[in-house]
């Protein structure tokens, strides 16, 4: 009795951490790759797309968190040690990828905002009037570059190469923090699992 109270009380949490993470974590990912700001930054032919791949990363984990649930929720239903196993198996793989795309939200994010920087600066050299350099400029409330200020450049405005760090350091820093956090979290639900199959194991030793 004791055996099926517990696993009764894990498959409900493992569940309902399993939904509430994975939506999160999907919901996170879809702002961060469909916010219209970003969107319009990133959307030229050459844009480098190098910000989407930790975005990607995030979303792909959100959705495998809440399809690896089932495995829980049957694991439990049933007590299979093989489900469970499974289970375990997901959430573990699912953990490695919000670790490598909070790693590579930190590692990258100098080499990220560099390659969006050479864009805007190479765009800008070409065509200073051009649709993409209005919309940074507009977005990101800059004008110019380092190397090269707007003509009418207001002296409190910064620069878009300024801009343009200031606004994807914080877009990095959400994948980074929503990365390794959620892994952090990951952990408890691969405790409950294999507590859970230690308990189904044991119930059937002792029958």
């Amino acid at each position: 009795m004791e055996t099926r109270q517990t696993t009764c009380w894990l498959r409900r949490d493992d569940r309902d951490a399993a939904n509430l993470m994975g939506s999160f974590v999907m919901a996170v990912g879809l702002w961060l790759r469909f916010d219209p700001e970003t969107v319009s930054l990133l959307n030229g032919d050459k844009a480098p797309d190098t910000y989407f791949i930790g975005v990607y990363i995030l979303i792909g984990a959100g959705s495998l968190v809440m399809l690896v649930g089932f495995f829980g929720c049957c694991g439990a239903v049933r007590e299979s040690q093989c489900l469970l196993a499974s289970f375990f198996a997901c959430l573990l793989i699912i953990f490695g990828a919000e670790v490598a795309a909070g790693v590579f939200g930190f590692l990258n994010k100098d080499k990220i905002i560099e390659d969006i920087q050479n864009f805007y600066a190479t765009t800008y050299n070409e065509n200073t009037n051009s649709t993409l350099i209005t919309t940074y400029q507009k977005v990101l409330n800059c004008c110019g570059t380092l190397a090269n200020n707007c003509p009418d450049q207001e002296p409190d405005m910064k620069d878009c190469e300024t801009g343009i760090r200031d606004f994807f350091n914080s877009k990095l820093y959400i994948i980074g923090y929503v990365g390794i956090g959620i892994a952090g979290v990951m952990i408890i639900g691969m405790i409950f699992s294999m507590v859970l199959c230690c308990a189904v194991r044991n119930s059937r030793e002792v029958i």
